[in-house]
This record gives structure tokens, sequence and C-alpha cells, in this order.
């Protein structure tokens, strides 16, 4: 006997989405793999007439921990976040917080002078500052309005500004 099935083409859409929704809402939660591998924490790269900036959100962290380096035009930044185990393991609920060790590396810009860098660590924050390169940096050329500099070139012995 053969059974007629009617076609609704938002079935498949509805099940999609669905699985989509699913999706997303795991990616959220973490899982055992991505919490024993170790993080990678954000960074918020910013630029201004003389700096190139990163902050690098660490908390939890000590100083002795981060490992900040630029070599061959690479910054490189690693550290370790430990698991203080103040508690047995049974007594935890959740272990929602990443540790491991991380590195991530940033390649620079020519612009950049890699000798002058300075790295501070407050309440958390990583902030790396990059000094730019003197011929980087923008400069305000003056321009004069109607009297003529004294290199301007003169047309049959007239200024530019008078042949004109």
């Amino acid at each position: 006997m053969t059974m007629i099935t009617r076609w609704d083409p938002f079935r498949d859409m509805a099940t999609l989405n669905s699985r989509l929704n699913q999706i997303f809402a795991d990616y959220g939660r973490g899982n055992d793999e991505l919490t024993s591998t170790g993080f990678v924490p954000p960074v918020d790269i910013y630029e201004d007439e003389h700096n190139v900036t990163l902050k690098v959100e660490v908390p939890g962290m000590a100083e002795k921990d981060l490992d900040i380096r630029v070599e061959n035009n690479t910054l490189t930044v690693r550290g370790e976040r430990r698991f203080e185990q103040e508690q047995k393991e049974e007594n935890f609920h959740r272990i929602e917080r990443r540790y491991g060790s991380f590195a991530r590396s940033f390649t620079l810009p020519s612009t950049v002078d890699s000798e002058n860098v300075q790295a501070h660590y407050v309440n958390g924050v990583l902030e790396i500052e990059l000094a730019k390169k003197a011929e980087a940096k923008p400069k305000q050329i003056k321009v004069n309005i109607g009297q003529p500099s004294q290199g301007q070139k003169t047309i049959e012995g007239k200024s530019a500004k008078s042949a004109a």
C-alpha cells in the first residue's frame, strides 16, 4: 500500500532553523574539550597618531605568568592561567572559567617602532603600547595665503600668482 505525503516546502526550512538555533545555543556553553585545551583572551586593538595600543583581557593572572615579546616584526603575548585547587573537584557545581596556557601573535605594521614598547597590567587588563616611528606620525604643513614664499617659481619675472 502506497502512502501519499503532502509536500510542505516550509517544513525543511523550519527544521533547518531549529537546528541552527540549537547550534548557536550550544556554542556559548562550551564543552569539556574546549575547557581542557586552554583559552584565547579577547583583544582590542586601536590606533591614534602616536601609538598602536592592544588591550588584552586576562583577569586572575599574575604579571609573572605573562610573557610579551617582539621578534621579527611580530608581537607575541603568552601566558598561563592556573586552576587553583582550593576545594575538592567533587564540590564544584560548574566550572565555566577557562584555564591553561595561551599564545596570541600579531604582525606589526611597518609604522611601529618595535624598540619602543611599553606594557601595563591593571585590573586584569594588559595594555601594550607600541609607539609609531617619527616618520609615520602625521605632520601638519602650514599653508601661506596671499604671500608668495621665497622659493616660489616665477614666470617671466612675475610671480606665479600675478601671471594667472
